[in-house]
């Protein structure tokens, strides 16, 4: 397991003086880019292979939002290797220990010369550590189903400061947007979201958005109907 320990800055705030579920997203890469560059496989390491790990999908369990200014511990750690893809737990701990936010994400190794993803092996985790037991939690299916009659709530153009070390639009923004649409009161309690294809600078982003039983459904399509990724919101 890896992890560090911070506290809740107002940057990372909404209008609830609450972490954003941006926040969250964002504390979780930190903490698999940290173990990464403290593995000495980070960045650059992968640069020099022409490798990159990409994220396939998240499902996000909020039991709470931590507030300003709150005291957390975010750790990560991956469990198991499934065909192509690694999968890596996340949480999110209060001062106590207790649980704020769990999650599970779907990794894959992507050739940068040839486009194509490489099969994961046990020497490309061995950089993370030993094997540790997956997390305790409701695990969704890693693709998400679309409600029928989904209709077009907004569109978003891709901007610089959207763009991470991939060149591509980093997979928290695509939540952010997501977010957008929804009610303006709406509380979050899981997020899952399912990559198909990277959206680059420049990119307009359409999102059609349908209402579910537990909360909304959102699919981020190019102007041509390829799909960016979709995005299921649940309600609190």
């Amino acid at each position: 397991m890896y992890d560090f320990t911070s506290r809740v800055r107002y940057s990372e705030t909404d209008a609830d003086a609450k972490l954003s579920l941006t926040g969250i997203m964002n504390y979780f890469q930190d903490c698999s880019t940290f173990h990464s560059e403290d593995s000495g496989v980070g960045v650059s390491y992968y640069e020099r292979e022409k490798k990159a790990w990409l994220l396939s999908s998240w499902q996000i369990v909020i039991e709470r939002r931590p507030v300003l200014g709150e005291p957390i511990r975010i750790a990560t750690w991956p469990y198991e290797i499934k065909g192509i893809y690694g999968l890596r737990n996340f949480a999110m701990y209060d001062k106590d220990g207790k649980f704020l936010v769990k999650a599970n994400s779907c990794w894959f190794l992507l050739d940068l010369q040839t486009g194509r993803p490489l099969r994961v092996t046990r020497e490309d985790l061995l950089p993370y550590g030993g094997d540790e037991p997956r997390l305790e939690m409701d695990y969704a299916p890693r693709k998400i189903a679309l409600p029928d009659g989904m209709k077009e709530a907004g569109r978003f153009s891709v901007l610089r400061h959207q763009i991470d070390t991939n060149h591509h639009m980093n997979n928290a923004q695509y939540v952010d947007m997501a977010r957008e649409v929804l009610p303006e009161q709406a509380e979050i309690g899981e997020i899952r979201a399912e990559y198909k294809k990277a959206a680059v600078l420049g990119d307009e982003v359409r999102i059609l958005l349908g209402e579910t039983d537990s909360g909304w459904a959102c699919s981020l399509c190019a102007e041509g109907g390829d799909v960016y990724a979709n995005v299921e919101l649940r309600r609190k």
